[in-house]
């Protein structure tokens, strides 16, 4: 099986060294092995311990969250029902973030959608004329709502199919 040095894994992981030198710091490598030299050696199995590391860290894991998580994977199977918990709870922390990011994305696609059809239009009057017409200021529009009536802003006031 491969090793690989810090500077192979930050590679690898597409992190700087400094990061898996504060993971270490933290507790979160118990496995790493070191050299006599002191210099750290990873395996594959320490870079997909990296990697969920790496997972968990971008869903807003607390470190010290993320540390009982490596606590339970060295317990082995006695842990199981608390890792799989903690990764349901980590999904729907991921599901709630990607619900807010399209949200936010729905917006900034409408305001593409209202500057681009203002800039055909040659003014924004038009544009708010046909959203005012529309409703969609006093109603929530869903998506589907908000590409239907851009479609249809295009065709009934700029004559564009």
């Amino acid at each position: 099986m491969p090793k690989y040095t810090i500077k192979d894994a930050a590679q690898i992981m597409n992190v700087p060294t400094s990061t898996i030198r504060y993971y270490d710091k933290e507790g979160l490598l118990p496995f790493m092995e070191r050299l006599e030299s002191g210099y750290r050696v990873f395996s594959e199995d320490d870079l997909a311990m990296l990697r969920t590391i790496d997972c968990l860290k971008k869903t807003g894991m607390p470190i010290k969250e993320i540390r009982q998580f490596i606590e339970w994977v060295q317990m082995g199977d006695g842990s199981l029902k608390e890792r799989y918990d903690m990764f349901m709870e980590r999904k729907r922390v991921v599901e709630a973030q990607m619900a807010d990011l399209q949200a936010t994305l729905d917006i900034v696609n409408f305001k593409c959608w209202y500057y681009k059809s203002a800039l055909e239009a040659g003014s924004e009057k038009p544009v708010e004329a046909y959203i005012k017409k529309e409703r969609i200021l006093r109603e929530e529009p869903s998506p589907t709502d908000v590409e239907k009536m851009m479609r249809n802003f295009s065709a009934e006031v700029l004559g564009k199919r």
